[in-house]
């Protein structure tokens, strides 16, 4: 594993994260673990999420519904006639 050091964090910020930690029954470093996995799992989610919607545009049509139902409308009156 590696070991990560964040500079210059404000004593609010600090202050805020250890209460936080202390809630939880946990140790900060403890509670900042848990917040990087959270955030690294969320990241890893957006990606997938943006390499699906990619594949879903590549799949779509370049006409737009209305279009379709117009030309199915013309041609069922062309068959009607």
């Amino acid at each position: 594993m590696v070991a990560l050091q964040i500079r210059d964090v404000p004593d609010s910020v600090r202050d805020l994260l250890a209460e936080e930690a202390r809630r939880r029954g946990t140790s900060l470093q403890g509670y900042l673990l848990e917040v990087l996995e959270r955030e690294a799992a969320d990241a890893s989610n957006r990606r997938w999420l943006a390499a699906m919607r990619r594949r879903a545009d590549r799949g779509r049509s370049a006409i737009d519904a209305d279009a379709i139902v117009a030309a199915i409308a013309d041609a069922r009156r062309e068959r009607a006639e």
